[in-house]
């Protein structure tokens, strides 16, 4: 499970309406300008729809008009809604199973915000966004987890969790559009061949964010509160990277200071760092360590 975050700390405030009869070009103007992704369609104060840029795709894939189409014509509609208290996990699993990455947000009938997967990466690293497609072979059975317990109750000194994952192109791919880090090093071939690494490599901080899956181990309900990092080496795309975390100091009232390391497939250290996390009790003594994680 994750701390219970409410959507409304995380929506975007100041969202762009239309009315259904405003002429699609006014709703494109919005976009340029606001350089947004979506507006909200309004009518007599009720959210009736939602255009989004990939509904103005399908109309000029399908042959139409810009100049001869209202807001109404091309929306998607009804459209799905989110309450602002609705925690965030729920929101992300309500994202994936629409396949849509952004839901208006409402307070009572009234509009409040709108929320997507940009916000919601933040605190909850399993987003990605609709339109990357994972590789077929890339599923959980290719991720590795351990755990070695001192045996000690609880999370004590000495305590190492690892995992271990390929990282493929759909992860690159998933990785620059949700964080924005679109560097040709990392998405483009030719440029990267000209580099000094000779070749496309991993976002540093998409090999880093495996310290992230690995902690989520850790019994109890972790939450991050300092990462550092060092890299060492760049990661090949392709690469299994292996992480291990290792608990070095009880800091008192459930923070731990860990170690971080990380190497590539063929044993060179790539990352190395410290990490301090705390650690609260599970709601419930019935709920399994595996599935506690939470990040701030």
């Amino acid at each position: 499970m994750v701390v219970p975050v409410p959507v409304r700390e995380v929506m975007v405030h100041d969202v762009v309406t239309v009315p259904p009869e405003a002429p699609v070009s006014e709703a494109i103007e919005q976009f340029r300008t606001r350089n947004i992704g979506s507006v909200v369609v309004e009518s007599e104060g009720a959210v009736v729809g939602i255009l989004t840029d990939s509904d103005l795709v399908d109309l000029l894939a399908s042959g139409g008009s810009v100049a001869e189409h209202s807001v109404a014509d091309c929306m998607t509609a009804p459209v799905r809604t989110v309450d602002i208290e609705a925690p965030i996990v729920e929101v992300s699993a309500t994202l994936r199973d629409a396949g849509i990455d952004q839901l208006p947000v409402l307070e009572g009938e009234r509009l409040a915000g709108l929320v997507s997967v940009a916000e919601l990466s933040a605190y909850l690293p399993q987003c990605v966004l609709r339109q990357v497609e994972a590789h077929p072979d890339a599923d959980r059975e290719d991720w590795h987890y351990e755990y070695q317990d001192e045996g000690a109750e609880g999370l004590t000194v000495g305590d190492r969790v690892r995992f271990s994952k390929v990282v493929d192109e759909a992860d690159i791919e998933a990785f620059a559009r949700i964080s924005g880090d679109e560097n040709p090093v990392h998405l483009d071939a030719s440029f990267a061949e000209g580099t000094r690494f000779g070749r496309r490599i991993v976002h540093g901080m998409l090999a880093a964010s495996l310290f992230s899956a690995a902690l989520a181990r850790l019994p109890g309900l972790v939450i991050y509160l300092s990462q550092d990092v060092r890299f060492l080496a760049p990661v090949d795309i392709g690469d299994r990277v292996r992480v291990e975390c290792e608990v070095i100091q009880d800091l008192g009232h459930g923070r731990y200071r860990l170690s971080t390391t990380g190497e590539d497939e063929s044993g060179e250290q790539v990352l190395v760092g410290e990490a301090v996390v705390l650690v609260d009790p599970l709601p419930t003594d019935e709920a399994a360590p595996a599935e506690a994680s939470a990040e701030t």
